[in-house]
């Protein structure tokens, strides 16, 4: 009898072993789902500035925003993480990178080599942009600077540094949709949804987490520690912004000035420092989408 046991136990575990082996294969965008496609530049630095990806990728403490070597710490729960070189250098930054992997890394946070990238790199909020805008901010990124020199290791922690339990944690948050334009709103309204939760990435800051890293179902926007560890990233719905219009939220992308005079602080002078760079348009959408968001965060009612 005991022997039997032994032997369905080896059986079950290693069923175990295979389904999650196969649940926490590592997704990828192939080639041939790219069709032709001409790359606009003026839409790739759009892109660029409304993902701020020099807030995060660009080499510590210089003025040129375009040196895209990467060495920013991110400190976490989880541990610390490098912000990688993304400069056009074929060795050290993605130069080598197919359109694919590019998209792949973007929508499916699967690196180049198969391997789960950490969500610190914000996929959950990328996957929702189209394909052409990523294949136009890629062929953007390949027109800045080479940048020599890799990025150290994450300090990540046994078990948080497995990286294919990621698999898992994409099973529970990575959803895989695109945006998708509500009919029923404006087309401006609908430009401010797909700029704010697309590559503005706004949520990935701006809400609170779980204990496992992942956005608090039905808490987005409305505020959470700041990804530095000092202080916190205030709520942005109608819970504290009720007071401020359209204008005063697209008046302070441009400026950092807000409705009272004051200035942002912490890391959205760097956010500001990208807005600016968008066109009144976008900014005016991104504003309008904001001012929609419900009334939401800890004295209103939330799930």
């Amino acid at each position: 009898m005991l022997g039997k046991l032994v032997a369905v136990a080896a059986v079950a575990a290693v069923l175990c072993i295979a389904a999650f082996w196969i649940l926490t294969i590592p997704a990828t965008v192939p080639a041939s789902a790219l069709g032709p496609h001409a790359p606009d530049l003026a839409n790739g630095k759009r892109m660029f500035f409304a993902g701020g990806c020099a807030s995060c990728h660009a080499v510590p403490k210089q003025e040129d925003k375009t040196r895209l070597g990467g060495g920013l710490a991110l400190r976490s729960p989880f541990g610390t993480f490098y912000v990688p070189n993304i400069s056009s250098d074929h060795t050290d930054g993605i130069g080598a990178w197919s359109e694919a992997q590019f998209v792949t890394a973007m929508v499916k946070g699967t690196s180049p080599t198969g391997e789960h990238l950490f969500p610190a790199f914000p996929y959950t909020s990328y996957q929702r942009m189209s394909f052409d805008d990523l294949r136009d901010l890629f062929a953007y990124l390949k027109t800045l600077p080479a940048i020599t020199g890799k990025v150290r290791d994450h300090d990540v922690p046994f078990p948080f540094n497995v990286r294919r339990t990621l698999g898992l944690w994409k099973l529970l948050f990575l959803d895989g949709q695109a945006f998708v334009a509500d009919p029923s709103q404006s087309a401006q309204w609908n430009q401010g949804a797909y700029l704010v939760n697309g590559p503005g990435h706004c949520a990935e800051c701006h809400s609170p987490r779980n204990i496992l890293g992942a956005i608090k179902s039905g808490r987005r926007f409305t505020g959470g520690p700041s990804p530095d560890g000092q202080g916190g990233v205030p709520n942005i719905t109608q819970q504290k912004l009720k007071s401020w219009t359209v204008k005063d939220i697209a008046d302070t992308l441009t400026t950092g000035m807000t409705p009272d005079a004051d200035f942002v602080g912490g890391a959205m002078v760097e956010v500001v420092r990208n807005t600016a760079q968008l066109s009144a348009a976008d900014r005016e959408a991104i504003a309008t989408y904001i001012n929609s968001l419900p009334a939401a965060g800890e004295s209103a009612s939330v799930k």
